[in-house]
């Protein structure tokens, strides 16, 4: 198995359920619903929710993880039951469910969030620039072909 993945975030299907597959990302967000945590994990592609029972080996490492820390996670996939399924997901019809996670970076707190928050006045956008730039509203991906339709002396 690849050090890092098998598998993107997005990549993940019911057909995969019962499988063991690998997966890395930015920490989106962590949820404890009474002792059972979720992790919503993200990368380029997409996102994946993780679920840590604490019979899980990993359950001590996921009480640890914060937002924006980058993370691996070993486990199974799982089908989520139908009044689970979250239609607003790409990956909305199953879980991850952890048998190992590892840290690979850690993260201090942001000055400010890059996802789901409000928008901030504009001297602390400025400040945080590279920050405000990962924010979700301003986030935009160009496809190599848009940026070579772009004239020469633009892109020096």
């Amino acid at each position: 198995m690849h050090r890092y993945r098998s598998h993107t975030c997005a990549a993940l299907s019911k057909a995969d359920v019962g499988q063991t597959v690998r997966i890395s990302g930015w920490v989106h967000r962590v949820r404890d619903h009474g002792g059972l945590l979720f992790i919503d994990l993200r990368d380029h592609y997409g996102m994946t929710q993780i679920v840590v029972d604490p019979d899980s080996p990993a359950f001590k490492a996921a009480e640890t993880v914060r937002g924006e820390w980058v993370i691996r996670i070993d486990g199974t996939v799982k089908a989520r039951s139908d009044d689970t399924v979250n239609k607003q997901m790409a990956t909305g019809e199953i879980e991850l469910y952890a048998q190992e996670i590892e840290v690979l970076s850690a993260a201090k707190e942001l000055p400010l969030p890059v996802f789901g928050e409000p928008d901030y006045p504009e001297d602390i956008r400025l400040k945080y620039r590279f920050l405000d730039l990962r924010h979700e509203k301003r986030c935009t991906r160009t496809s190599s072909s848009a940026a070579r339709s772009f004239p020469t002396c633009a892109r020096a």
